[in-house]
Order: structure tokens, then C-alpha cells, then sequence
């Protein structure tokens, strides 16, 4: 049976485009593992769609829709025609789409065993999922859009619209609490380049129940991107791209380690 990873897009955009940006079919292909793109909702079928990740974002929260439930008929409607590892159902996104996995996260423990959001927080006050849920969170400290110390963002492009963001440390201890984690972590990896000048550093939370773990990949130089995503989109928004660590190859290391209990 093979692993699934859903794949969620930015506030904004469709699965296509999360598909083409991510660069995440090639390495499901090597990796044996299947990627999916669904699509939000919004006022027109194919563009501007979101996901109601609780408070954000747009078009989804305000008509309330139930993206939790539409993900799980998504599984059941993927087995029906491919045999899925049960067990091994993860989730990732940019954005808007990385909020939407911390949603299923804390509310869907039984379906998703864990979670990689990118540039994206959790943003329900309650984590309602009873098991640890082993969660890898990378965000850049210069992201300009989904700003890491928190506070209200800026407009999204072509609109009025903005939207407050927790602060990204205060959101980590929060599964850090969840997951009975040890509450200082250990700096397992440190990752610089000087052309362009850029870093990463990954900070582990280990001794947590059920054997999970929290992760946090902590960037600076890079903008609100998909780090080793396609290259130069839309910088003057988003600012700088990122190849300091490959999002994919990351997310399907910590993957592989978690499956849901049997």
C-alpha cells in the first residue's frame, strides 16, 4: 500500500499551481509515494480558492465550509481506486494550505498521522486531537507576508483583505504542550549560505508521548516560499527563493518515521 501526502495550496491559488510550485511529483515518483493536490473553495471554480483553516482565510471560513470532512471523503474516494497505506495519510501546504494542515492536525488525529506546514500557523484556539500528533513546522524569520513574530500581515494582492498571525514560537509550544515534549529543544542541524546570504537551523523537541516529536525549521533570508520549490515566483510579493534545505526531501524524512497507530 502506498503513503499519500496532501498537499495543500496557498489562500489564493488551486492545486495546479501548489503541483507546479512545490515540485513534489518528480520527488513522489523516486520516493514511491503519492502526492495530491485539492482544490479550495471561492466564488469561481478554478482561482482565487482558500481553505477554512478556523479564522482564516476568506471565501472558506466566512461560508463555513467543511474542508475537514471534504478531506476525508478525498481519502475515501482516493482508495476506492488506489491502495492506500490508512496509516500513512500526511499532510503539508504553504500558507493558507499550511494552516489548513495544523487544522487537520489538531482536529483529525485519527486520519492524519503528521504534519509538515510551511509559511502557515495554526490558528484554532483548541487542539482537539486526543493523540500526539508529530508535527514539522518551517518558517523563514524574513517571511514579509506570514510574519513569524506575529501581527497583522499585509493586504493580499489586489485587495483590502489582511489577516493576523500568532507568533510562530508561542504556536510551536503549543505543540510542544500537546505532545508532552521536552520543552527545550535540541539544535540538531545549522545550514548557511553566503550567495545568497541565508540559514537554517532545525531545533528538535524530543520526549514526547507516543513517540512523536516536534520539529521547527527556523529560516532567515527567505521570503514566504516553498524552500527548494520552484525558483523566482512572484519574489517582489513572496520575496527570495530558497534552495538552504528541500522542503520535500525533509518533510518525507520525518514522515516515514510516523504512521498511525494500528
Amino acid at each position: 500500500d502506498i503513503p499519500v501526502i496532501i498537499n495543500f495550496h496557498g489562500g489564493g491559488g488551486h492545486g495546479s499551481n501548489e503541483q507546479e510550485y512545490s515540485l513534489m511529483d518528480r520527488f513522489a515518483d523516486r520516493q514511491m509515494f503519492l502526492a495530491v493536490y485539492p482544490n479550495g473553495t471561492g466564488r469561481f471554480s478554478k482561482r482565487l480558492l482558500t481553505w477554512n483553516a478556523g479564522s482564516c482565510c476568506g471565501y472558506a471560513p466566512i461560508h463555513q465550509i467543511d474542508d475537514i470532512g471534504f478531506v476525508r471523503v478525498l481519502i475515501d474516494e482516493i482508495a476506492e481506486v488506489m491502495p492506500i497505506d490508512r496509516r500513512g495519510i500526511y499532510a503539508t501546504g504553504l500558507s493558507n494550505g499550511a494552516m489548513m494542515a495544523h487544522r487537520l492536525a489538531a482536529e483529525a488525529g485519527d486520519l492524519i498521522a503528521a504534519v509538515a506546514p510551511i509559511a502557515g500557523r495554526l490558528v484554532l484556539p483548541v487542539i482537539k486531537s486526543r493523540r500526539a500528533i508529530p508535527v514539522m513546522h518551517i518558517h523563514s524569520l524574513d517571511d514579509p507576508r506570514a510574519l513569524y513574530g506575529g501581527g497583522l500581515g499585509p493586504p493580499f494582492p489586489f485587495t483590502n483583505s489582511r489577516v493576523f498571525h500568532p507568533n510562530i514560537d508561542q504556536m510551536i509550544s503549543r505543540w510542544v504542550q500537546h505532545n508532552g515534549c521536552s520543552a527545550e529543544p535540541a539544535i540538531d542541524r545549522q545550514l548557511e549560505s553566503k550567495e545568497p546570504r541565508q540559514s537554517a537551523t532545525r531545533y528538535v523537541y524530543r520526549g514526547c508521548r507516543e513517540a512523536s516529536e516536534v520539529v521547527l525549521w527556523k529560516l532567515s533570508g527567505a521570503g514566504h516560499v516553498w524552500p527548494g520549490g520552484k525558483p523566482k515566483v512572484l519574489e517582489r510579493i513572496l520575496g527570495p527563493s530558497t534552495e538552504i534545505i528541500d522542503a520535500n526531501q525533509e518533510m518525507w524524512n520525518f514522515f516515514q518515521r510516523f504512521s498511525l497507530p494500528s
